[in-house]
């Protein structure tokens, strides 16, 4: 039995890469943006807001001429709050998850299982932003995100987003099992095999390697998940590689 696979990839860093497989079984990496380049992405958002902000405040001040004083700067801080709490949550919403900053950088902001980002899910993550400013100048968010995985701050942990590179490269195509499954092998398969996620996973891996090691190598893998496999299943094979294959393709629900 031999299986095509997609080419070898190089190895990357598990703890600045995402990896989000789509319904139809292609896999996609997003390089997590770490705290650096999303520093440089609020600067520009706030070069943006403080050329908005600095007009207002000249108004304000001649409202205070104007209006009396106090009435200028009443209306000044109430519009400089929507600036800081609504231009990122506007923005995102209308771009795609993106700031004018974060388009500079290439960056957008997206649910961790890789869909678009809601306007729910931006008010949820931006409300949380007054939290990791605290005690100033990000202190929280960045210690927060100093030590998590994904980069991630107290406002993408609870809004469960990242913020990625904006292109994804995708990673790995679907497994095509060569020769094609037949209807009598896939026969003896339950619609829905007894294995888990992380089985699953494990199967995949043995199987994009088919090609790349010797053939004893393979029945020697194999060898090690197919009985246990089997027996829940009380099953029999000759090949466990093959057995393998299929039961990775109804798990998947592939199409014969």
């Amino acid at each position: 039995m031999t299986i095509a696979t997609a080419r070898a990839l190089p190895h990357e860093p598990l703890d600045t890469t995402a990896d989000v497989e789509t319904p139809e079984h292609i896999r996609f990496r997003y390089r997590v943006a770490g705290p650096s380049k999303r520093a440089v992405a609020y600067g520009i958002d706030t070069l943006v807001r403080l050329t908005i902000a600095v007009p207002i405040l000249m108004l304000g001040a001649l409202g205070d001429v104007v209006g009396g004083e106090g009435f200028g700067m009443g209306v000044l801080f109430v519009f400089l709050f929507a600036l800081e709490w609504g231009y990122f949550v506007v923005l995102e919403t209308l771009m795609g998850g993106q700031s004018l900053g974060k388009r500079a950088l290439g960056l957008r902001v997206v649910k961790q299982g890789g869909f678009p980002l809601s306007f729910g899910d931006s008010v949820l993550r931006n409300l949380l932003r007054a939290a990791d400013l605290l005690p100033g100048m990000y202190a929280i968010g960045v210690v927060v995100m100093s030590v998590d995985p994904y980069f991630r701050r107290l406002g993408d942990m609870v809004a469960g987003t990242l913020v990625v590179s904006e292109i994804p490269s995708k990673v790995a195509n679907p497994l095509e099992i060569s020769p094609p499954p037949l209807e009598k092998e896939l026969a003896r398969i339950p619609q829905r095999p007894p294995v888990s996620p992380a089985e699953i996973e494990a199967i995949e891996l043995l199987l994009r390697r088919i090609g790349q090691l010797s053939h004893a190598r393979e029945e020697e893998l194999a060898g090690m998940i197919a009985p246990i496999i089997a027996h829940r299943m009380r099953a029999r094979y000759r090949d466990p590689v093959r057995f393998l294959a299929l039961v990775y393709h109804r798990a998947t629900g592939r199409r014969s």
